[in-house]
């Protein structure tokens, strides 16, 4: 922060440096600020420079004691001089083409026209054009930084456990306060990330920016290992960073505002439905007088102590929010054996495609915590139906939804990148000799395969995305990344009260779980969509939330400030009223009321 003679002494200009792999385009922005302003008028200031759209997600994050002391001593021992990659926004050559006019801004998204030549301006330069950031630089923020070596990977910080991930989480700064009441310093480093895992309006004609860096933030999160995936996933993750990589060296020469990049957006929104979570969904088609059902033979699965899994074969029928099953088809007039409301439930893929093992888990709440039952399915299209299925039912949804087919093709296509066949001429492939398989990968799996190996099956998923243009590539990395069991999960260790030990919580964009600090495994889910209210007890840091049905809980948070909990679930609450109906004019006051709380 540098005090400015040209301003009121309680001002001050705010330098903010942006990450980018080429030194010679470094870019940094300058932001007049108060003493007065809290970092959520920050990040809207910071965000409109660059522009990334949908601020409200985004937020600062105090890197971990840990990742900090890590990088120190990577520092320390490495014996070439450190040099940070910034992007320095305010030395780089400004486009004389467009000006900074604010009629190029566009809320609506309509066609905008340049002022100065009349000519349609694209839809991506639109958000930069009061920035910096013009027509000649507004790529630099959507490419992907190349890989890291493994070297360097392994000197990250990686958490190891839940405990650890929690640390990760407790470094989020206060919204409704300034830096300097939060004791940030002259050259603290602060980390933009996404906060909130509701990316709401995701629209690759606009987000250029925004995909990339979720799409970031995603893979950073699979190479640290700070959600958990399998050896398939892993692979198909590897599979689509290589793909994202070569495509990129490709095309960092070229002017992403040009006419082919159009081109190629426009491809991928032609069969790519985009359905990432978050929000209220578009259409709601409860009316329906005939609820769709499914009605199909499958295995039920339950676990057993002591003893081998009890699988048996029924008749199950899916409708409304409810799976029922039969002893066969015939009985099905008749009274279930059992009938499991699905509503608050939790759902967890349970698939190997290459063992044609296509099963899902779920986790019902019950009065003393949760009950696990496994569905088998027998193939990829009727698994895709039931899971699609399961997944709205936990949110209290129907297949009358209108979200539920766009929820089938994207389990179909994710399934579809997961089966892929050895193609003989992958493994001679010349591009094996240059691939460096251990950037694309976790730790685990360097240590576990050779090197030839890893290339081996990372071209051989390869196969399955090699035609996919680069818009689509991030998302379908996205899109996988969602679909991970823990995606959009921040930890925090907690003391529930009447506990005598601690727990794990686990806060998500629509309910709160309850999970085994030794085991992992969730104990109890709250929704959002019960809560009647929530409150913190400011003198003895207790979060206390009420549910329907007079359930209630209360708890201490032990790794961080009980603010930050409050904070997540008012922002989560408050993300969840957007719509595409409203215009784009953020409630600054209704999500400080909902966030900044009463200490």
């Amino acid at each position: 922060m540098i005090s400015s003679s040209e301003h009121r002494s309680h001002s001050w200009e705010l330098s903010v440096t942006v990450d980018n792999q080429h030194e010679e385009v470094q870019k940094e922005i300058l932001l007049q600020v108060t003493g007065d302003l809290h970092i959520g008028g920050v990040m809207l200031k910071l965000v409109e420079q660059i522009n990334i759209r949908r601020s409200e997600e985004l937020s600062l994050l105090k890197p971990s004691e840990e990742a900090l002391k890590k990088k120190k001593k990577k520092d320390k021992n490495s014996k070439e001089l450190i040099t940070e990659d910034v992007l320095n926004l305010c030395n780089s050559p400004v486009s004389s083409g467009l000006s900074g006019s604010p009629g190029l801004y566009s809320k609506t998204m309509t066609p905008i026209y340049d002022p100065m030549s009349g000519t349609p301006a694209s839809s991506t330069i639109t958000w930069f054009s009061d920035s910096p950031l013009t027509e000649q630089n507004c790529s630099i923020l959507t490419f992907s930084h190349p890989s890291c070596s493994p070297e360097t990977l392994a000197e990250m910080y990686q958490p190891r456990t839940l405990a650890d991930k929690a640390k990760i989480n407790a470094g989020w700064l206060d919204s409704s306060r300034s830096l300097m009441e939060q004791d940030i310093l002259e050259d603290d480093q602060l980390l933009l990330r996404f906060k909130y895992y509701t990316f709401f309006d995701l629209n690759p004609k606009y987000d250029a920016v925004r995909i990339n860096q979720i799409y970031e933030q995603a893979r950073w999160a699979i190479l640290l290992e700070e959600i958990d995936c399998t050896e398939e996933e892993m692979l198909i993750f590897a599979a689509l960073q290589y793909h994202v990589s070569k495509l990129s060296l490709s095309s960092e020469e070229q002017d992403l505002t040009c006419e082919s990049e159009v081109d190629e957006v426009e491809a991928a929104l032609s069969h790519l439905e985009v359905t990432l979570e978050g929000g209220n969904a578009s259409n709601i088609l409860e009316d329906i007088t005939d609820i769709p059902k499914l009605a199909d033979n499958l295995r039920l699965v339950r676990p057993r102590k002591l003893s081998l899994k009890a699988i048996k074969p029924y008749w199950f029928v899916f409708k409304d929010t409810s799976v029922s099953y039969f002893k066969n088809q015939e009985s099905a007039q008749g009274e279930p054996i059992e009938k499991l409301n699905l509503k608050g439930c939790e759902v967890v893929p349970d698939v190997n495609v290459a063992a044609k093992k296509f099963g899902i888990k779920l986790l019902i709440p019950v009065a003393d915590g949760m009950n696990e039952v496994s569905l088998r399915c027998e193939n990829e299209n009727q698994y895709a139906r039931w899971m699609a299925a399961c997944i709205l039912a936990s949110k209290g949804k129907t297949m009358a939804d209108s979200s539920y087919h766009p929820e089938v093709h994207k389990i179909l296509s994710f399934l579809k990148m997961k089966n892929w066949t050895m193609s003989p001429q992958a493994v001679s492939d010349s591009e094996s000799i240059d691939m460096k398989p251990e950037c694309f990968v976790s730790l685990r799996y360097t240590k576990k395969y050779k090197s030839k190996q890893l290339a081996a099956r990372i071209l051989e998923a390869h196969q399955n995305v090699s035609q996919m243009p680069l818009v689509e590539a991030k998302l379908r990395f996205i899109q996988a990344w969602q679909s991970l069991p823990e995606f959009g999960l921040s930890y925090y260790i907690v003391r529930f009260k009447g506990s005598k030990k601690d727990d794990v919580l686990g806060v998500s964009y629509n309910r709160l779980i309850r999970i085994d600090i030794a085991t992992g495994d969730p104990i109890t889910t709250w929704r959002f969509s019960n809560m009647k209210q929530w409150n913190v007890n400011w003198e003895i840091r207790q979060v206390a939330i009420e549910f329907d049905q007079n359930v209630s809980i209360a708890f201490t948070c032990l790794s961080a400030d009980c603010k930050i909990i409050h904070e997540y679930i008012g922002g989560y609450i408050f993300l969840s009223t957007r719509s595409k109906d409203h215009n784009e004019t953020l409630d600054e006051d209704l999500f400080h009321k909902l966030t900044g709380g009463q200490e």
